[in-house]
Order: structure tokens, then sequence, then C-alpha cells
């Protein structure tokens, strides 16, 4: 994608619908996939307002089309059910800004695909897991996104990554990296292979359970980190899900799941020092305490029963795909030293392992919460 200059903005932001005199924009957020400004308008009452203006990494997604149909759809049904709810659809959900055109996107002359969103202003995001009531806040923000999405009919959303946490056809894409071994890191990593194929079984659990329909297909966020939650600054409550490029059809348990790898762990998922690297259960109880308290009255009992296999899964997903790309080279991830997907992947590996001993503890706290 070319850079985008000055004028290039102008340009593009003068094909959206917006009130008011176009200001300038200024690159905004922590996000490394697409490009993100805050766009400000100055208002002839001598108020200002600005907006989230994005191009889409269209090397990520490679049909930006579908992408944007998957949020439209989502967005304007969530806002809907915001309001049937007597909340707030200018805070509690994105909403995008119509083209001159009518459309919710525009096309620029190189094939870039710009969005607007309003920007939902006196919210913070944070980067990590500070402390259980953040966690716990993020929790409910999620199981409110899986509850209002309840009803959606989630087949008709585009698998815009096509088996994403297909936990089965993660392990058929590792093992072909693991028969290339394209840089005879392999060889050194063998206590590391054999954990992904001892758990090979596992990986079967929830991907069978789908087909066979003992859990439900349902709208899915696949990027639950705790950063794409907006904090409300007054409350303190996550009021606000964002970056919806994901949003496909899925499992319930993929979400939670990947919450939980993200944010009940004692270390950075990089963490070269593995005795740092622990599974938190009190971050797991919060978490699940949260989630539960919203998403719970939606959930089946066979989704519920399975959180824990969700969370493992996930973590065990991640880990065999930091591992496959160490082995492949480091084609697909960034890395900024040697080994980093390498430790990356034991990181992972050694939070599943943790989750293992502490399984049984990981289903009381589910049942503590039902």
């Amino acid at each position: 994608m070319k850079p985008i200059t000055e004028q290039h903005l102008r340009c593009v932001v003068d094909c959206f619908s917006v009130e008011g005199e176009f200001a300038g924009a200024l690159p905004y957020g922590s996000g490394h996939i697409n490009d993100t400004f805050a766009a400000y308008y100055q208002l002839a009452d001598g108020t200002s307002k600005r907006y989230i203006l994005q191009r889409i990494n269209t090397h990520v997604f490679k049909d930006p089309k579908a992408v944007m149909e998957n949020v439209i759809g989502v967005t304007h049904y969530l806002g809907k059910e915001i309001v049937k709810a007597g909340g707030d659809p200018i805070r509690e959900t994105l909403n995008l800004i119509a083209t001159k055109n009518g459309e919710y996107y525009h096309v620029d002359e190189d094939g870039g695909f710009w969005r607007m969103y309003i920007f939902i202003e006196d919210t913070t995001t944070y980067q990590m897991v500070k402390n259980a009531a953040d966690f716990y806040n993020s929790a409910r923000a999620f199981g409110k996104f899986q509850l209002l999405l309840a009803d959606y009919p989630a087949a008709t959303l585009h698998e815009t990554i096509p088996l994403f946490h297909n936990t089965v056809d993660r392990v058929r894409q590792f093992k072909e990296a693991l028969a290339a071994n394209a840089t005879g890191r392999a060889n050194d990593v063998c206590d590391e292979i054999e954990f992904v194929l001892a758990r090979e079984a596992d990986t079967h659990v929830l991907v069978d359970q789908l087909a066979d329909g003992k859990l439900p297909l349902r709208v899915t966020h696949n990027d639950t980190k705790l950063n794409n939650v907006l904090i409300d600054n007054a409350t303190g409550e996550g009021i606000c899900i964002i970056d919806l490029d994901t949003v496909m059809p899925g499992l319930s348990l993929y979400d939670f799941g990947d919450s939980i790898r993200f944010g009940a762990t004692t270390a950075a998922e990089d963490e070269p020092d593995l005795s740092k690297v622990n599974f938190d259960i009190s971050l797991f109880e919060a978490y699940t305490k949260g989630y539960l308290e919203v998403a719970g009255k939606v959930l089946t009992a066979n989704e519920i029963q399975n959180l824990p296999m969700g969370a493992k899964l996930m973590t065990l997903e991640c880990g065999m795909r930091f591992l496959a790309d160490h082995i492949a080279g480091d084609t697909y991830f960034k890395i900024h030293r040697e080994g980093h997907n390498l430790d990356r992947a034991r990181t992972q590996f050694k939070l599943v392992a943790d989750m293992e001993q502490q399984w049984d503890e990981m289903h009381k706290v589910v049942k503590k919460y039902i």
C-alpha cells in the first residue's frame, strides 16, 4: 500500500458526509494492521469534533468488501439491540459514517479501502491486564457483545479468514511446517513439537462438537484482547467492543478462550524466563464471573461446560502457530530478536501445562458462576 500524504487524506475525508471543516488528521492508537487516524473537524459554533479514519490493510484482509459487509451488518444490528435495552448506541457500539454516495466505505484511486467512525470520547484502552477489576469489566463487555448478538444469523457472515480458529486445521498446518523444516530448526525443538503432538486429540474436541450440532454457531469477535474494549473513564466499565475486522461465524468458546490466553497470565506473551509465566486462576475466575453474569443468559449448558477447554485450546493453538512460524523461519509473525517466536510458543505451552494442572479448579470456578 502506498504511503499516505496529507493531500491524500484530504481527498479521502472529502468523500465522507461529515459536518464541519476538516482541520487535519493525526496517527492514532497502537494497532499494527490498519492505518488509523484521528480526523479533526472545526464546527460552525467554534467547537471541534473528531472521528476515527482508517485504511484497511488489504494485504491482511484480502476481501475488504466482505470485511465491511460484516462490520456494517453487526454494528447496525448492535445499535438496534442497544436501543431496545435502553442503552446509548452512540457510545456502546461503533458507528460508521456514510460517504456522500451513501456507502459506508470509500475506495480511493489506488484501491485503498477507507472507513470512518464516530470517535467515542472519554474512554481508555489498556494494553495489558493490570488488575482483576479491569479483566472483570472487559469480560462483561465481551459477554454483552455475545448477549446482544445471540440472535444474529451468524451463518450469514463472511468467513474473512477461513478456518481461523479451526484447531484441527491448525494442526495440519503445523505438521506441514514440521515436514518442510525449512530452516532445520525442528531438530532443536523436539520437546515443544512433542508437546503439541501429544495433545492432537484435544484439538478435535470443539470442532467435532460444532460439526455434530452440540455447540451453536455464533457471531465471534476473534480478537478478544483487553485493548479491544473501550473503558468508560467515569465509570471504569467496559462500554464498547472495537476492532471488528475479524468478526466471523464461530464458537463463543473461541472468544472466551482467547481472552483467558491473553489476560489470565502473570507475564508477557514473549517472556523468555518461564519461571515468571504462570496461569493465574484468580484472573480466570474474575473473567469467568464477569462473562457469565452477562453472556450466561444466552449460552447453552454445553458451551458453559466447555469454557475451560476453550481457554486451553486457544492457548495451545496460539503456541503451535508461534512454533510453526519459528520452524518456518519467522515468515508470519514479526520478531524483534532471535528466537522470539520460540519464546512466544514456550509461554503458551507453559500456560497450557498450568491449566492442565488446575483443570479441576477451572471447572469448579465455572460451576460457581452458572
